[in-house]
């Protein structure tokens, strides 16, 4: 005869479960809080008075700002989901293969730059794709034979860089000035740097660069000699590796946010070329610009390094840099207690420094063959040049001859406008 069945023990909590049945109210919830996602989901599966306490749709609340910076119940596509524990199961469905502090910080640059182009150039954002998938991800590097960096891979999950040039003419002159990126003017020179899609990028890595390729997660940028494989990396190398964190680091990602911060901070801004808005590189703010008053003159002026021009080339110039000017008259022109309506330039003369040797004295009429004339308040009289030098800094600062009214009509005596120097460098960063 068979014998009874025994009675089966009650399943054992889990750690911790059982000193956690004595506290109530705040003290639990801390207590759960302070375990995070994980702990809580496992203490759910203690007891049906800790399930309740875990699965409060406020603590989850708490874990998605605290661990995805997610402070509304929503999937990664943008649905909405029922509760906060929902929305942490789903992204931690799409995401749990990363580091959840990378998941986060990723996160964090997007909408922030998302923001920031929604408030100052929402033409750009616009150009903005979905997220690719991770199966995307992986045909990727099975087609470039190698693995990309979690933070890149991370990075084009949230957004699959912009729009890519089409064929047509029209089309890709109205796209050429949205980069997110942004770029520089001088002369017929003109650069815009745009975030490419994952899917040009394979193309073009394919094609082009394969034999450039280093798997130290940097990021490099090609100088005018890149058939010859010169590249110069565009992020400090001590930063790629940090020793103090386990946070996975790789160029692109702080790349990107090193320019998020400048746009933030105001050291680069958008300006208008002819019709179209665009992001430019040249500094705005100290120390990379100076700014000079004379006589109710103001000018501002600053530079960036420009790798790829072809001037690189010269004989003795390794380094090439276009500099811009910004003159303004921003209240009024004073010339010996005198008020003047207006004043024109007539003259320019520049010192240009290579380390603390001059390499270049340079006097001459007007500016790039114009001579602006300025009045108080108007917008900023702006223009763009260049300058080689042997190497790397150097720097620029000179001065302007200004005439009181017009040059047709002098009303005083010619006074000099200074430009406070300015420097001539590589930067730590280079765009």
């Amino acid at each position: 005869m068979a014998a009874p069945p025994q009675p089966q023990p009650e399943p054992e909590p889990a750690a911790g479960g059982a000193g956690l049945e004595a506290l109530e109210g705040l003290a639990l919830d801390t207590v759960i809080a302070k375990g995070g996602a994980r702990q809580a989901a496992a203490l759910a599966c203690a007891s049906t008075r800790l399930r309740d306490a875990a699965g409060d749709d406020a603590l989850w609340r708490r874990f998605c700002a605290d661990d995805l910076a997610l402070h509304a119940p929503l999937a990664p596509d943008g649905r909405a989901l029922p509760s906060f524990k929902d929305a942490y199961k789903v992204w931690l469905e799409s995401f749990g293969m990363y580091p959840l502090p990378l998941v986060r910080r990723v996160k964090i640059f997007w909408s922030s730059l998302k923001s920031w182009l929604s408030e100052n150039f929402p033409e750009a954002l616009k150009t903005l794709n979905k997220g690719v998938s991770e199966a995307q991800i992986q045909s990727a590097e099975d087609d470039l034979g190698f693995k990309l960096p979690l933070p890149t891979k991370l990075l084009y999950r949230f957004c699959n860089g912009q729009l890519p040039l089409s064929e047509h003419h029209r089309e890709n002159m109205r796209m050429a000035h949205l980069g997110i990126i942004g770029g520089y003017v001088f002369y017929d020179h003109l650069i815009n740097v745009h975030l490419s899609p994952l899917e040009q990028i394979v193309e073009e890595t394919k094609e082009f660069y394969r034999e450039f390729y280093d798997q130290d997660d940097q990021l490099y940028v090609g100088t005018i000699n890149l058939q010859d494989g010169e590249m110069l990396p565009c992020v400090p190398k001590s930063l790629i590796r940090p020793t103090n964190t386990d946070m996975p680091q790789d160029g692109l990602l702080l790349w990107l946010e090193e320019h998020l911060r400048r746009l933030q901070n105001g050291m680069i801004k958008t300006r208008m070329l002819k019709t179209s808005r665009y992001i430019s590189l040249f500094p705005e703010a100290s120390p990379s610009c100076t700014s000079a008053m004379t006589n109710g003159v103001k000018v501002r002026a600053s530079a960036v390094f420009a790798p790829e021009h072809p001037e690189s080339r010269r004989p003795g110039a390794k380094c090439l840099y276009a500099y811009s000017i910004r003159l303004s008259v921003p209240e009024a022109c004073m010339l010996g207690g005198v008020y003047y309506s207006s004043c024109q330039l007539y003259s320019r003369h520049w010192i240009i420094r290579w380390r603390d040797r001059v390499v270049s004295d340079v006097n001459g009429e007007g500016v790039i063959g114009k001579y602006p004339l300025l009045t108080p308040g108007q917008e900023e009289f702006v223009y763009e040049s260049c300058t080689p030098l042997p190497d790397s800094p150097g720097s620029v600062e000179g001065s302007f001859t200004f005439v009181p009214g017009k040059l047709s009509r002098p009303e005083g005596k010619p006074f000099e406008v200074t430009v406070a120097p300015f420097p001539l460098e590589i930067p730590e960063y280079i765009f």
